[in-house]
Order: structure tokens, then C-alpha cells, then sequence
């Protein structure tokens, strides 16, 4: 069973391109394990994030790479959330944007912030 808040967690995760390469063809060849520990190894992924992000490599599908494409992909996920932030932003409540973005997608911390300030730089949010 999917846990909803860790696939959506591992789907606004950034992880570099090298490790999602090497995690895809660990899994490959039954490292499952390992995989999940070379995700978490270069990411904010905890682990059941990571396990949920090892089986969208397995499916075919790209992580993001960058705070960047995360935020687009929270964009597609959960527009209203998005509004939600951008307007906690835009009254200076920058905690309060991170801590909303981690109770609805079990984000981690650090990888809350940073897309968080992603948001924040964008255009129109200053």
C-alpha cells in the first residue's frame, strides 16, 4: 500500500541524476536496500520517502533533479497548496509556509525550506 504523503514527499524531493542512475540500476539487480540507501545518501529523502521514490524510478519515472523542478511538480500535485504558500509568503510568514507544506506532504525539513525559498524567489512573489 502507497502511503500517500511519502510518494508525494519522494515526488518533490530533489535527488541528482547520478544517484537515481545508480539507485534504478542497484534495484535492477535486487539491491532494493542499497538503492533506498544511495537515494537517501545525496537527498533530504527520509527513508519511507525513499522507498516510495525507488519505486517511481522503478516505473519509468524521473525524480527532480533541482529545487526548481521540485516546485513544479508540487505545482502539478497540489495547486491549491501552492496558493496556500505563496500567500503565507507574501504576508512574511515564511515558517508558517514550511511548516504547512510539511504537515501536508511529509517533506522533511531541509527540503521543506528549500522549496520554500524556491517559491519565494519566484516572480510575482516579492
Amino acid at each position: 500500500m502507497t502511503n500517500t504523503k511519502a510518494r508525494t514527499a519522494a515526488m518533490i524531493t530533489p535527488v541528482g541524476q547520478e544517484a537515481q542512475d545508480e539507485a534504478r540500476a542497484l534495484a535492477r539487480d535486487g539491491r532494493t536496500g542499497k538503492a533506498v540507501r544511495r537515494l537517501r545518501k545525496d537527498s533530504w529523502l527520509k527513508r519511507g520517502p525513499a522507498r516510495e521514490a525507488l519505486a517511481l524510478l522503478v516505473d519509468g519515472q524521473a525524480l527532480p533533479t533541482s529545487s526548481g523542478q521540485a516546485l513544479d511538480a508540487l505545482r502539478r500535485l497540489d495547486g491549491p497548496l501552492v496558493g496556500e504558500l505563496s500567500a503565507l509568503l507574501e504576508g512574511g510568514r515564511q515558517i508558517a509556509a514550511v511548516k504547512l507544506l510539511r504537515e501536508r506532504t511529509g517533506i522533511d525539513l531541509a527540503g521543506g525550506y528549500h522549496l520554500v525559498v524556491e517559491l519565494g524567489s519566484g516572480p510575482g512573489t516579492h
